[in-house]
């Protein structure tokens, strides 16, 4: 079993930062991505960024703003979250494309976290 454990989460002031992080634990034999999602109330799940290898990729929203990197030795993926903006409320989930081995063969299934509440207030 794989599991995400978030963490950093909490309320902010407008213009202030927050940073984000989520650790891979479990039976995992290689980590292909990780990223981060966020649902707002009455919105669907959005793509916030994802990191593979060197490659990151930002939802247009937050380029500039947000930056995500990872501690390959911790399996752990951060997000610094700054100039915050009400716009950016809503629940963070973290998600990871992960390897295990099943029956000898490596497998990729792809894993989410609890969620953490972000809420920035004007």
């Amino acid at each position: 079993q794989v599991q995400l454990v978030e963490s950093g989460g909490g309320l902010v002031q407008a213009g202030g930062s927050l940073r984000l992080s989520c650790a891979a634990s479990g039976s995992i034999f290689r980590i292909n991505s990780m990223g981060w999602y966020r649902q707002a109330p009455g919105n669907q799940r959005e793509l916030v960024s994802v990191i593979s290898g060197g490659f990151t990729n930002y939802a247009d929203a937050v380029k500039g703003r947000f930056t995500i990197s990872r501690d390959n030795a911790k399996n752990t993926v951060y997000l610094q979250m700054n100039s915050l903006k009400p716009e950016d409320t809503a629940v963070y989930y973290c998600n990871a494309r992960i390897d295990t081995i099943v029956g000898g063969s490596s497998i990729e299934s792809r894993y989410w976290g609890q969620g953490t509440q972000v809420t920035v207030s004007s």
